[in-house]
């Protein structure tokens, strides 16, 4: 069992930045990839970013709207893993969710992923 927290959403300007955290409990953290969604009102919830296994090299993947704007990345002395958001827009605005997946990478789809977390809401005025 893994328990994941996301924490570091709130409300920005377009054009700023956030760094979300998912903070990882149980077992070893680097067993897993990590990876980031997000759900916006109305809609499904859609890929943002993962990162493979530790020991793998930590490989990633972007979803083509975030690629150049948002960058994953994963500490494993702390069991957290960050999405740092730069050159926010209005579009992505949404709940984002961490989630971790024992499937080896490309890990893009919701149904690889076998803990979630309860979400953090990230909210991009105009």
């Amino acid at each position: 069992q893994v328990q994941l927290v996301e924490s570091g959403g709130g409300l920005v300007q377009a054009g700023g930045s956030l760094r979300l955290s998912c903070a990882a409990s149980g077992r070893t953290f680097s067993t897993y990839a990590m990876g980031w969604f997000r759900q916006a009102p109305g809609k499904e919830r859609e890929f943002v970013a993962a990162i493979s296994f530790s020991w793998n090299g930590g490989s990633t993947n972007y979803a083509e709207s975030v690629k150049g704007r948002f960058t994953i990345s994963r500490d494993s002395a702390k069991n957290t893993v960050y999405l740092q958001m730069n050159s926010l827009k209005p579009e992505d605005t949404a709940v984002y969710y961490c989630a971790a997946s024992t499937s080896r990478p490309p890990i893009v789809r919701r149904g690889q992923y076998d803990y979630w977390g309860q979400g953090t809401q990230v909210t991009v005025s105009s």
